[in-house]
């Protein structure tokens, strides 16, 4: 084959020089957007571009240097210290006295550099000496000192969808820097539309694909390389969904899962489930997410809950995966199930804060253990009574708080699944104080 640059990745040789190559985004590049104004009018400002992998972060800031004609200088935060930052301000500063320059220092993976890293940066955004991008995948709020974040505006990039990404496709196969030299690559529209979705709008891992795709094409004839279902279906075998095991699409995910499963959508639940489990998530981390739930969100309107999901844990233990899963399933299913309660989440925030608010209470006298004579005699555990000597096993007006707060309540039950017998039961003996 008569390609050529392929030391180079595709993705890279065809890369969007303006924003008529540029697809998706479009909530971002309205007319007379903010960015879209950055862009046409060539008067960038410094800003950070968060999105998913694939999205076009690089791409775009690459656009906003060449549409202001500014020196672009790019590094990653994984290779880059703050030494190679002093180098990029001194080159900065010379561009702007010598020739009036403006220079665009691009930080891919930002939030990778740490404090110190970061505020080298704010002296020389805030004397305008260069225009601050940084592009992450995190978000900003938690990844990025407020002091940096005060001095750029975010932009959310989102994932693309399939349609953009078979635009991507097309003028991957069309554009002359693809490399093909003289031949065409044809590739069905039903294949490019499952290469789309299989990228999960990611379109580097698209543009990868494809330029495997590309390579092991058949020769259909002199002028003509064909892609077909064949080399697809071998291609995408693998069944890989984007998930990031510590960014925001894990949080997302995890925090769809248990918002599925507090919402009683077993089918939802299910959903992420297998969405996390087959992105690589740690079966571990989602059996413990699920016992917080069984106590969070069920609680005692179905005690068996937190027994069941234990269960489950453990069958995942002897198991391993895939058969484990099942159970782990099984268990998310139940949780979403169940009727629902915060009751016991809310009693246990409820106590822990008047605990920290209070300090350490002494414990009355009378629930206090007398093992030794000197314990007696100083009257621990006087005028204590015993429950079960009494009707109902139970020890009306009886107190338990340290004498300085008095009686509290912190557990108010549901009407819900077995916690409705729980309040019956706990305003019966409530009864029994009032005699």
């Amino acid at each position: 084959m008569d390609f050529m640059n392929l030391d180079v990745p595709l993705a890279a040789r065809i890369r969007p020089l303006n924003l008529e190559e540029f697809f998706g985004q479009e909530h971002l590049l309205i007319q007379n957007g903010p960015l879209r104004n950055a862009i046409t009018l060539g008067n960038p400002h410094s800003m950070i571009l968060w999105g998913p992998p694939g999205t076009g972060k690089t791409t775009l800031a690459k656009i906003i240097a060449s549409a202001a004609h500014a020196q672009f200088l790019t590094f990653s935060a994984v290779m880059s210290g703050i030494k190679d930052i002093r180098e990029a301000i001194t080159i900065a500063k010379k561009k702007q006295e010598t020739k009036y320059q403006k220079t665009i220092l691009f930080i891919d993976e930002v939030h990778r550099f740490n404090k110190a890293q970061q505020d080298a940066f704010l002296p020389f955004v805030e004397d305008g000496t260069i225009i601050f991008i940084g592009a992450t995948t995190e978000n900003p709020s938690f990844e990025i000192n407020n002091a940096l974040l005060s001095r750029c505006r975010v932009y959310q990039l989102k994932s693309l969808n399939e349609q953009d990404v078979i635009k991507i496709i097309d003028r991957a196969l069309k554009d002359p820097k693809g490399g093909y030299g003289s031949k065409t690559i044809e590739m069905e529209n039903t294949l490019k539309a499952r290469l789309a979705k299989f990228s999960d709008g990611d379109s580097r891992q698209a543009l990868n694909l494809l330029e495997i795709l590309i390579t092991h094409a058949k020769l259909k004839d002199e002028e003509t390389l064909l892609i077909t279902e064949e080399m697809l279906n071998k291609a995408l075998s693998s069944g890989l969904h984007r998930f990031d095991k510590g960014g925001d699409i894990f949080y997302d995910q995890i925090s769809a899962l248990h918002k599925a499963v507090r919402g009683s959508s077993p089918s939802g639940a299910l959903y992420w489930f297998t969405r996390m489990i087959e992105g690589g998530c740690d079966p571990y981390y989602i059996a413990r997410r699920a016992l917080r739930m069984a106590s969070e969100d069920v609680g005692n309107s179905d005690p068996f809950a937190l027994t069941l999901t234990l269960s489950a844990y453990q069958t995942y233990e002897r198991l391993g995966s895939p058969e484990g899963e099942l159970a782990l399933a099984h268990a998310i299913l139940y949780l979403a199930s169940c009727p629902k309660s915060n009751a016991v989440y809310t009693a246990y925030k409820a106590a822990a804060k008047e605990v920290q608010d209070l300090g350490s209470l002494e414990v009355p006298l009378h629930v206090r253990n007398a093992p030794t004579p000197l314990m007696k005699k100083l009257g621990y555990g006087k005028e204590y009574r015993y429950d079960h000597d009494e009707e109902y096993a139970f020890a009306a007006g009886q107190t338990y708080f340290p004498d300085q707060i008095g009686e509290r309540e912190y557990y108010y039950p549901t009407e819900r699944g077995r916690e409705k017998k729980i309040k019956e039961y706990l305003e019966f003996l409530k009864t029994l104080i009032k005699k």
